[in-house]
C-alpha cells in the first residue's frame, strides 16, 4: 500500500511540533533535534519536518511503498512515460535507510518514491558531507531546476 510522504523545511521545531501535533491528533512517531516525523493512517501520510538550514517551506514530496516490488513498478510507470529519475539506490537519509530514486516535476519540486528498510541514529551518511549544500537528501541534480 502506498503512503504520500510531505516534507515541509521549517525554522522552529518546537513551534512546528506544537502545530502539526495539534493538526494531526497526536505526536510525532520519529522526534530528534532537527526532525522529526508522523505516520498518520487517515489520511494515510509520511509526513516529515526538518531544521537543517534549507529555506522554509515545501523540501519535496514523494510516495512511500511497502516493497521492493512496488518500487519497481512505480519506477517503470515513470520510464515508460519517458520520464527521468535518478538509479534506484539504498540511501540512508532522514534517520532510515531506503531504497529509492528521485525525480523533479515540471514545477522543479523534488519527488522521492522509496521503501524503508530500517532506521538509522543519524540523519545520514550523505547529509554529513553535502549538509551545507542541502537540507534533506535531495540529489543534487533532482535540485537541479530549482
Amino acid at each position: 500500500m502506498r503512503r504520500f510522504h510531505v516534507h515541509v523545511s521549517v525554522d522552529d521545531l518546537e513551534a512546528n511540533i506544537r502545530f502539526y501535533s495539534a493538526l494531526f491528533g497526536t505526536a510525532p512517531s520519529v522526534k530528534k533535534d532537527d526532525y522529526a516525523k508522523w505516520m498518520v493512517e487517515d489520511p494515510r501520510i509520511n509526513f516529515a519536518i526538518s531544521k537543517r538550514g534549507h529555506e522554509g517551506g515545501l523540501n519535496h514530496l514523494g510516495i512511500q511503498v511497502d516493497s521492493d516490488a512496488e518500487l519497481d513498478a512505480m519506477r517503470r510507470q515513470l520510464s515508460d512515460a519517458a520520464i527521468a529519475a535518478t538509479a534506484p539506490s539504498e540511501a540512508g537519509c532522514c534517520y532510515a535507510r531506503s531504497n529509492k530514486y528521485w525525480t523533479t516535476d515540471p514545477q522543479g519540486i523534488a519527488w522521492e518514491t522509496f521503501h524503508t528498510l530500517g532506521y538509522i541514529p543519524i540523519f545520514g551518511e550523505e547529509s554529513v558531507a553535502r549538509e551545507a549544500a542541502s537540507a534533506c537528501c535531495i540529489p543534487v541534480d533532482a535540485r537541479a531546476s530549482e
